[in-house]
């Protein structure tokens, strides 16, 4: 099914900033908006229930599950997190655009229910500024950044499958890079003729 909208699905290993970029992105652009997931991990800082994820505990999640709530749902880091199919489906076919943080799993499980699915993977520029950024953090003992490093490894190596890469080295220039590929799937052929129709008629062109 062709959708109005547009879905945006943005993966990162840990640490590469993929967060912060959404973020800005929303900020700068209020015709997208967030997906926010259901997770079993506890709050970090100062996150809100229903801002950046909905908590749930283990068994919640599990019934949700079974009722066949999600889009897609993987274990990362021990923890499990879950995007609302319903959620999602209904704003892209309105016309708004969704952009959705998840891990390269749950991506691949997306594009197989939305094949028009536009797949954005984000990319450390080294795998000591990875590290250095892990640490900066300040939120994970030095077991788990281990685990981190180790997962990234595996997680980058299926860049190749997604649709756009952008190498997070300067902030501001993968921000750039994440609004030029925004703006871009808006110009296309369908996005302009729904968004412009009158136009289209105009111009008598079909």
């Amino acid at each position: 099914m062709d959708y109005l909208g547009n879905l945006f699905v943005v993966a990162a290993p840990s640490g590469a900033g993929k967060s912060s970029l959404v973020r800005a992105l929303l900020e700068l652009d209020k015709q997208v908006a967030p997906s926010v997931s259901h997770t079993t991990r506890p709050p970090r800082g100062q996150e809100v229930h229903g801002r950046e994820y909905y908590f749930v505990s283990n068994e919640t999640f599990d019934q949700m599950v079974e009722q066949g709530s999600f889009l897609e749902w993987a274990m990362v880091h021990g923890n499990r997190y879950g995007t609302s199919k319903a959620t999602i489906e209904q704003r892209i076919a309105q016309g708004g655009d969704v952009v959705l943080e998840i891990d390269f799993q749950g991506a691949m499980q997306v594009k197989t229910i939305f094949p028009n699915a536009i797949l954005i993977f984000i990319l450390p520029p080294s795998w000591e500024e990875l590290r250095s950024r892990l640490e900066r953090r300040d939120e994970d003992s030095a077991e788990v950044i281990e685990l981190r490093l180790k997962n990234a490894a595996d997680e980058m190596a299926h860049a190749q499958q997604f649709d756009f890469v952008i190498i997070n080295e300067l902030f501001e220039r993968a921000l750039f890079d994440l609004k030029a590929i925004v703006h871009a799937q808006r110009l296309k052929f369908v996005a302009q003729r729904n968004a412009r129709s009158d136009t289209f008629a105009a111009l008598n062109i079909p």
